[in-house]
């Protein structure tokens, strides 16, 4: 029976997916083949042979150690898109915090309390939080992913005009947004012509604090800027001198820090782009679902760390290599099928830069010595049996 270990609390219909038959999923478990995680770090914890996938309910795997799970031959899945709308909403919420204060309207109308015209203060004191519309402004999104893509069609339907950027835009992604949504070939080109910069790209060495004194030198004065991603893509020190100088008007994250709360001009919220219940549960669903045709399987879908590649089980047995990609592997791990005189009745293989993935279909169940053929070829990092 396989075991699935749960790092934080998983949306039941996720859990649910697990045959009880043939898994026992809990959060107390020991050796676990799986384990599921959502904001749990896992940096630093010691991972047993047994663990052959961690599964993130969500995007962002900045809380898991790649880079240690790759060399051990631990597969990294996220759901991608699982929360898109949830996230795409809170956005458009953003965007009109940004344009209105409403966060400090609602503080002042609680303040009134024992007022005894409460309505006669309202009506002389609503002019201090006068704001603007949305129509006819240019918001300026940079990454055009699931949740990206979302957000320009929305506000494009709201009435703005809407520029995006990103130079990574998949075939699909480019298809899925309306036709009147403009794309600039440069960040550069979105800090200098938007009124409001919408960001949706993952925190990585290229990403982190791109928006920094630099970049804010470039944008409209009163500039609005929504940062529902990640808290290490803007520079909070550059972004409160901004602020400061009125180079930018408003700051909305879902990142609060410590020093981003409490900032006039700052409106913190607090992690909320993915906390809806259809998002938890979608997550969850996609999370179970992957993890267990992978230890079922051996079918890799939305790993971070490793290329995506299916092939249906239709024979007896399989045996699935995570190997370096270099010139030549391939056929010395069918070799090893031919040497010890095993039929390979299908093969599946794909590459992800420096590294591939190879599933390989037989008609009986591969013996010990070919494991060790395929394990001692080198530039293989694990063989696993289905």
């Amino acid at each position: 029976m396989k075991k699935i270990l749960l790092m934080n609390k998983i949306a039941k219909v996720g859990t649910d997916i697990f045959d009880r038959d043939r898994y026992e999923v809990g959060e107390d478990l020991q050796n676990p083949d799986g384990i599921m995680v959502r904001s749990a770090k896992l940096h630093g914890m010691q991972f047993p042979d047994s663990l052959k996938a961690i599964v993130r309910s969500g995007a962002g795997v900045n809380n898991i150690p790649v880079d240690e799970c790759t060399k051990n031959g631990v597969v990294v899945f996220n759901t991608p898109g699982a929360n898109a709308n949830g996230v795409k909403e809170l956005a458009i919420c953003a965007l009109i915090l940004a344009a209105r204060d409403v966060v400090g309207g609602i503080a002042w109308a609680n303040s009134l309390k024992g007022e005894p015209d409460v309505a006669k203060a309202v009506e002389a004191g609503k002019s201090a939080f006068v704001g603007s519309e949305l129509v006819g402004k240019t918001l300026g999104v940079i990454g055009l992913g699931a949740i990206g893509g979302m957000v320009a069609n929305a506000a494009n339907a709201l009435g703005m005009t809407v520029i995006g950027c990103d130079p990574y835009i998949t075939p699909r992604a480019a298809w899925s947004l309306a036709p009147s949504v403009k794309q600039a070939g440069t960040y550069e080109e979105i800090f200098r012509t938007c009124d409001y910069i919408t960001l949706h790209v993952p925190a990585t060495e290229q990403t982190k604090g791109m928006i920094c004194k630099k970049t804010l030198d470039m944008m409209k004065d009163g500039v609005k800027i929504i940062n529902l991603a990640r808290a290490d893509l803007v520079n909070a020190a550059d972004l409160k001198q901004a602020i400061a100088e009125k180079k930018v008007a408003k700051y909305v994250t879902d990142f609060p820090t410590q020093e981003t709360v409490g900032v006039e001009g700052i409106v913190a919220i607090p992690h909320l782009g993915a906390s809806t219940f259809e998002s938890e549960d979608h997550c969850a669903m996609m999370a179970a679902k992957q993890l267990d045709e992978y230890l079922t399987n051996g079918n890799i879908v939305n790993s971070v760390n490793f290329p995506s590649v299916s092939l249906p089980h239709t024979s007896f047995a399989r045996v699935c290599v995570m190997h370096k990609n270099v010139p030549n592997m391939l056929s010395q791990i069918t070799s090893a099928f031919s040497a010890a005189g095993v039929n390979i009745d299908n093969l599946a293989n794909g590459s992800k830069g420096e590294l591939a993935y190879t599933i390989v279909e037989v008609s009986d169940r591969p013996n010990e010595k070919i494991v060790e053929k395929v394990l001692a070829v080198e530039g293989v990092l694990k063989v696993n049996l289905y």
